[in-house]
């Protein structure tokens, strides 16, 4: 099977200036994401979408392709689910090849692993579903039912016409989308409009595997679950 994956990298960033090559422990934050897609068994090629030169020559080094895409898909605005659809045409324009299944991999995503990749394009083709999202566990404390909203100088429960519950045990089980870190879709599915579909599974990722790098904090966060994650695998 045929699986390509896709790592959109813009050279533009608002919460932190050039964020994608912003340094973590010594290396470019896409160079994370680079490592874990060669890394991935699953995937038959990768190919890195961009419109910047230094973000290009960072993933040339690492030996993954790259496609440069027009300065109308690198807009703060753009969907992404344009840029995909631009590398997944251009490919069977200038090459003919047409992938079955397309792994997005966002940059921003540095603890995801080749193994979380391989588990999400596995589970798609055991399970025949249009999209298969990676998701994490919501914190107890931020539950829609513990949530609440600011009236007037007062705290009112979120869900209108329902008190909140207190007990982490009485809260049904919930899940976010951790950026994603890993969307796996159906070609079809991605060119006939959506980056999901309509039978969406999960794959479910560890907090310490789910941080979303959005501003210079999340960077700290991550090089501690790196170094952590480092500490564990060497004592065994």
């Amino acid at each position: 099977m045929s699986v390509l994956g896709i790592v959109p990298a813009r050279g533009g960033s608002k919460g932190i200036p050039r964020k994608n090559l912003a340094l973590l422990r010594g290396q470019p934050l896409i160079a994370w994401t680079l490592a874990a897609a060669r890394a991935a068994g699953s995937l038959s090629r990768v190919i890195v979408s961009t419109d910047d030169d230094d973000i290009e020559a960072v993933a040339r080094e690492g030996g993954t392709d790259v496609l440069r895409r027009p300065a109308s898909l690198a807009m703060d605005d753009t969907p992404v689910l344009e840029v995909v659809q631009h590398v997944i045409r251009e490919l069977e324009r200038r090459e003919r090849w047409r992938p079955e299944m397309v792994v997005l991999l966002q940059p921003t995503s540095p603890l995801r692993t080749a193994r979380h990749v391989d588990a999400g394009v596995r589970l798609l083709g055991e399970t025949g579903a249009d999209s298969v999202v990676s998701v994490v566990e919501v914190p107890h404390q931020f539950h829609p039912l513990s949530v609440m909203l600011a009236d007037r100088g007062l705290l009112v429960p979120f869900l209108a016409g329902r008190s909140t519950v207190s007990r982490r045990q009485d809260k049904p089980t919930l899940f976010g989308r951790n950026g994603p870190a890993v969307l796996v879709t159906r070609r079809d599915v991605l060119l006939g409009g959506s980056l999901y579909g309509r039978d969406i599974r999960p794959l479910i990722m560890a907090a310490e595997d789910s941080v979303d790098i959005d501003s210079v904090w999340d960077l700290e966060l991550a090089a501690w679950c790196l170094a952590r994650r480092d500490e564990v695998s060497s004592s065994g």
